[in-house]
């Protein structure tokens, strides 16, 4: 059987949160996510336990550009939620259900779910099972590098503004569409890492890209 890369993910502290707006933002989360990004998925993003969801990507590199759009579209919906990812490349026995990701078996989704079952106690947000074990470490060693930036933001706080540095990038046009100095923007751009984000995001791009 052909192999596939499953995308499985989960809200991290869940409990913790307004049970009804949680899932509220979590189906528009993934709604969105759907209709912007179906050609990176053989199945589509589909919450199955509540506050899980699951998917067939095309590749690595679809499964990490899936990734950033989740994370920037919650960042820019202040959904008020992280989500603990994994990633695993194996063996799918069923047809692939390219309306829904249900009624399909196979080792590659019940390696996915464990992996995601395990990490529920890790600080660790994004976990990859590729045949490449190099590229899989790669891609954890680099995405932690990626976490332990983003997960120092004030999302509720800065939610506008991160997103206004992640749509324009150049400090300058964000200050005037803000209507701040450039000086206070400046500030801002050093203080949250924009410029380590985007350098992060760019070697994780191009590690998910190697064979």
């Amino acid at each position: 059987m052909k192999d596939y890369f499953v995308l499985m993910a989960d809200i991290v502290d869940s409990r913790r949160s307004d049970q009804n707006k949680l899932m509220s933002n979590f189906k528009t989360v993934v709604s969105e996510t759907n209709y912007e990004n179906n050609e990176l998925m053989l199945s589509p993003m589909t919450i199955t336990l509540g506050d899980e969801f699951q998917g067939i990507v095309n590749d690595a590199k679809a499964a990490v550009k899936l990734i950033f759009s989740i994370e920037e579209k919650i960042i820019h919906l202040n959904a008020g939620f992280k989500l603990r990812f994994v990633l695993v490349e194996g063996k799918i026995d069923t047809p692939i259900n390219k309306i829904i990701a249900y009624e399909m078996l196979g080792d590659g989704l019940t390696q996915a779910r464990e992996a995601l079952a395990v990490h529920k106690n890790s600080n660790i947000r994004y976990y990859f099972d590729l045949r490449n074990k190099t590229k899989s470490e790669a891609l954890v060693n680099s995405m932690f590098l990626y976490q332990s930036i983003v997960d120092d933001w004030k999302i509720s706080k800065d939610y506008d503004l991160i997103t206004k540095f992640i749509k324009l990038r150049d400090y300058k046009v964000v200050a005037e569409q803000l209507g701040k100095t450039r000086s206070q923007i400046w500030k801002r751009e050093k203080s949250l890492k924009i410029e380590e984000y985007f350098s992060a995001k760019s070697l994780i791009n191009y590690i998910s890209e190697l064979p």
